[in-house]
């Protein structure tokens, strides 16, 4: 497919996400690598995606699977090398694929070369490098903020007798952003790799840059609903993420992010936002105008409940506020619960019920991130404690099991090993729940759920109404959620069946059906839909309003 030839190609996007470490091995190290993607392009161009979202490869002691970096500036010898990297981009562009690396830009690895520094004393060159500070007259933590892994947010330090800050693992301290000398820090990296060819960022915890600096206490939360992101265990959902998080200098930061991207031709960023309730209004802050960051995404749709009218109500107040932003939708990602078990676990035709979910997706205003294996319809795996190794997992087991159910390798046959490694052990076991729908059985299959995306893909791109054109909303009636999609004058109606029983649906008369371009004409003749049934006509003669 190829790619509009202009800056704005990321609006409307189709963002395939890949776990490196369980994509392709091609060392039979056990882990996945740079080379197994490489070897696997041909599959991801199939897919009729716009681009591949990397999660993190940079050298880490992998305590948080990479999201602990020790080096910004090289790949981790598990994943190759800077050249495989450089490969890998080469060969992208080459099937008109744009690459966005994952940064995680809040924190480091307490093995990076600035932290080592900066812990060796008060007054060296990066002493203030992190966020640092004496304890209380009791010898305690300065404040009352916890980390999301459980327990203070804070540890002590023998050597500069000050606790550093960290919102997340001990060995993960959080940089201290109201240094301008990091800021700048920060910004050479991103210009590292944009030199190196990478069409653009995925920005993790992108809302968790800056810290109060007068280290105010969080006060308690008043509210007992569960906040998205965060599983519901966790005491730090007890708090007000006022003072840790989320604080105004973030988006005076993200703007010199955007200032540097813009400097370079078709270039995007993708904010993560996360540990806040009013995420919507974040995302529509955050991508206000064009100096802000060009997309976000949020934990909206990554909620344990599922209906027509949830989804509707989701849509309808991002489109309240998003005014000028972009939004990003998602179903899932390596960190939640996969949506073929969060949403689906119950239902009895699950081939429908993911056609169904990954059409509603594609056909929603904004762009789209697709997690690897959601082509498949994977379903959350089951392990064993001693088959996990997510700190987050280890850390609430058993009420909450970490998120190595939504990391495990991808199956491409239907082998024991999957095809995914020759090495006995892999870092991850392979689900064995997953070989009945491995890639090779599934591209046999004209039914199955990874043809349908690569169709749907397909037919997606030719209407372009779908990809980047207005929304506006009819209905969710009888579980059934109903919108249009348009750009000029063509006009797209879509009717999505969000239930297992057959339903029965309408829209305004003002409307009238050209013809039936997706699914099953019948369905707009009788107003019926079938389980799971997702339907799209092009509109003639209609009036909004």
């Amino acid at each position: 497919m190829e790619l509009p030839a202009n800056d704005e190609w990321w609006r409307g996007a189709v963002i395939y996400q890949i776990y490196p470490r369980s994509f392709k091995d091609s060392s039979g190290s056990g882990t996945g690598d740079l080379r197994g993607i490489i070897d696997k392009i041909t599959y991801l161009k199939r897919l009729n995606i716009d681009a591949i979202w990397l999660s993190p490869v940079f050298p880490s002691p992998m305590k948080d699977f990479g999201y602990d970096i020790s080096d910004y500036l090289n790949i981790d010898s598990s994943f190759g090398t800077l050249e495989d990297f450089k490969e890998l981009v080469k060969q992208a562009h080459a099937n008109d694929i744009k690459i966005i690396i994952d940064q995680v830009l809040s924190h480091t690895s307490d093995a990076h070369e600035w932290f080592k520094q900066s812990k060796t004393s008060r007054t060296n060159d990066k002493a203030d490098w992190y966020v640092w500070a004496d304890p209380r007259e009791d010898g305690t933590a300065p404040n009352n903020w916890l980390s999301f892994f459980g327990g203070s947010a804070w540890t002590y330090d023998t050597n500069r007798q000050q606790y550093y800050f960290h919102n997340f693992l001990s060995s993960q301290p959080d940089l201290n952003y109201h240094n301008k000398e990091v800021q700048s820090a920060v910004l050479d990296v991103l210009q590292f790799w944009l030199d190196l060819g990478v069409d653009g960022f995925r920005l993790d915890t992108v809302n968790m840059y800056f810290c109060d600096s007068n280290l105010r206490s969080n006060p308690p939360r008043k509210s007992k609903a569960p906040i998205q992101g965060m599983n519901c265990s966790n005491p730090r959902a007890r708090q007000e993420q006022l003072y840790n998080v989320n604080r105004p200098e973030n988006v005076v930061f993200l703007e010199k992010v955007r200032a540097l991207l813009d400097k370079y031709h078709e270039r995007t960023s993708l904010g993560e936002i996360g540990s806040v309730e009013d995420t919507i209004g974040m995302m529509a802050d955050y991508t206000s105008g064009n100096s802000r960051l060009h997309m976000c995404y949020t934990a909206d749709l990554l909620a344990e409940h599922k209906s027509a009218s949830f989804v509707y109500e989701i849509i309808k107040k991002t489109e309240q506020r998003i005014s000028t932003g972009w939004p990003c939708w998602s179903l899932g990602n390596h960190d939640s619960v996969r949506f073929a078990t969060r949403w689906g676990a119950h239902e009895k035709d699950k081939i429908a019920f993911n056609k169904a979910m990954l059409g509603m997706l594609f056909t929603l205003r904004g762009s789209v991130c697709v997690y690897q294996g959601e082509e498949l319809g994977y379903e959350e795996a089951e392990l064993d404690y001693d088959e996990i190794v997510d700190p987050f997992g280890k850390a609430f087991w058993p009420d909450y099991k970490g998120r190595d159910g939504c990391r495990t390798p991808i199956a491409w046959e239907g082998t024991p090993s999957g095809n995914f490694s020759s090495a006995n052990n892999t870092w991850l076991p392979m689900a064995k729940q997953h070989l009945s729908t491995a890639v090779c059985i599934q591209e046999k299959n004209k039914n199955s759920i990874l043809n349908f995306v690569r169709d749907f893909l397909a037919f997606r791109s030719k209407n372009r109404e779908l990809i980047s054109g207005n929304i506006h909303l009819l209905s969710h009636q009888n579980n059934v959620l109903i919108f249009e999609r348009s750009l000029g004058q063509d006009v797209s109606l879509v009717a999505i069946n969000m239930s297992g029983d057959e339903a029965r649906f309408s829209y305004p008369e003002r409307y009238s059906v050209e013809n039936c371009i997706w699914g099953q004409e019948t369905a707009f003749n009788s107003r019926i839909l079938e389980p799971w049934q997702l339907v799209i006509a092009k509109i003639k003669n209609r009036i909004v309003g």
